[in-house]
């Protein structure tokens, strides 16, 4: 997605790569952070770095009509009230939020 949204705007390449990430993604960060250079090797973002946003988890407190961070992704619980919530607001992010992108410099002689 990274090197067509690239390529659509005209860039060389992209020098970094923007990324939402929450706990809840089913992604692994580390093994995100790993892999990365492996994955771009070979195209536009080869070279690039990955900036990471950590998304903090927050769920919905029914008891107390609230919406709460999480200390742990293992105990969604109200922080204040202690009642188990299963409706996560926010933490299942992986979303792509900006490309730095460098642009293909014409010559004229």
């Amino acid at each position: 997605m990274a090197t067509e949204e690239a390529s659509r705007h005209g860039a060389e390449r992209v020098s970094a790569l923007h990324l939402r990430w929450g706990a809840l993604s089913g992604v692994v960060k580390e093994a995100l952070q790993f892999s990365y250079d492996i994955a771009c090797q070979g195209t536009s973002l080869e070279g690039s770095r990955l900036i990471i946003e950590d998304v903090p988890v927050v769920i919905h407190c029914a008891n107390c009509n609230g919406d709460r961070t999480v200390e742990s992704i293992q105990n969604l619980q109200c922080d204040l009230c202690g009642e188990l919530s299963a409706e996560v607001r926010q933490g299942r992010e992986l979303q792509v939020v900006a490309l730095e992108l460098e642009e293909i410099e014409e010559f004229v002689s």
